[in-house]
């Protein structure tokens, strides 16, 4: 049996987790899965969808929101009762730090951002290295495998299933466990309210956008695609955009249908986060930029004459 940590913020699900779902689902083993909360127990349909027959909940009076150490108890609890064969959750930077957690507690390796898995012994998995550039093959020599999903590595894929039947139970936390929590909250998201992860269409801006006030032509762009706004981190580092708008490695890896970079000369860190985009249009000055190299469409220009060019033309032609 594989377990399967399944991320949510107070009951709406992570959609990375589909995809870690459906990496378990392809390994040929039963799935079940695991949520922190109560608020996780409103997911037993769309678990058992992704092929999960039980979902567990994990239910303490210390695990009110995000505690990531006390979710490494939980799962440390349960996989000492249910002993699974490999213990997988999403690529995400809350699924990294969960399991990171469950394998100090285990005292045994973790893989993280893999993209291929056999379980064996030992097992094998592929996984990216140096944001994407490296693919490294390595043996994990322990006998629960402990790993996270590469985010956009697999799509995810529903198999119809019956709800998972729900078993609750009480992890035995310590004190220590609660002390890092969430305290209080930014909604981060935008003001039409689409979030990265759930965007279809990002318009992301650079250091090339100015300043906070370059933003304006942007939001205007993105919310007349129904879409959002992203930054790179040059931009959250000078303070001019918040970091849940952040794109990027140490940001929010996005695979929309379309990405729009302006002003971005393209970092590494900022490509292994939208690189994945279905169609991804570059604006730029810079005819070298390292973005172009990943760009299905490129235009040399100055984002300032282009983005509003670009919303004219989409309003002429939405009549």
């Amino acid at each position: 049996m594989i377990l399967v940590l399944v991320d949510h913020d107070r009951g709406e699900i992570d959609p990375l987790s589909l995809r870690a779902l459906t990496s378990a689902h392809k390994l040929g083993h039963d799935v079940e899965a695991i949520v922190i909360g109560n608020d996780g127990a409103a997911l037993a349909n769309i678990v058992g969808e992704y092929g999960a027959q039980v979902l567990h909940v994990a239910s303490h009076a210390a695990i009110t929101d995000y505690t990531p150490m006390a979710s490494g108890r939980a799962l440390k609890d349960l996989v000492e009762k249910l002993k699974p064969a490999a213990v997988l959750a999403a690529g995400s930077p809350r699924g990294n730090e969960q399991l990171a957690h469950l394998a100090a507690f285990l005292d045994i390796p973790m893989a993280a951002e893999c993209l291929e898995i056999t379980l064996g012994s030992p097992h094998h998995v592929l996984r990216a290295r140096w944001a994407g550039n490296l693919i490294e093959s390595a043996y994990v020599h322990a006998e629960l495998l402990v790993a996270t999903v590469l985010s956009f590595s697999v799509e995810p894929e529903s198999i119809s299933g019956a709800a998972a039947t729900v078993a609750q139970f009480e992890p035995a936390l310590q004190p220590a466990d609660s002390v890092v929590k969430i305290l209080s909250r930014d909604a981060g998201e935008s003001k039409g309210g689409v979030t990265l992860n759930d965007a279809k269409v990002i318009v992301s801006g650079g250091r090339g956008v100015g300043g906070p006030d370059g933003f304006g032509n942007l939001e205007e762009l993105a919310a007349l695609l129904g879409g959002t706004v992203g930054c790179s981190r040059v931009v959250t580092s000078s303070g001019w955009r918040p970091h849940a708008e952040q794109v990027g490695q140490t940001g929010t890896k996005v695979a929309p249908d379309l990405y729009i970079a302006a002003g971005i000369s393209g970092a590494m860190q900022h490509i292994a986060g939208m690189k994945n985009s279905k169609t991804i249009v570059v604006i730029n000055t810079d005819p070298e930029a390292p973005i172009l190299r990943y760009a299905d469409y490129a235009i040399i220009g100055d984002l300032h004459q282009v983005i509003p060019a670009l919303t004219s033309a989409i309003r002429q032609a939405k009549g």
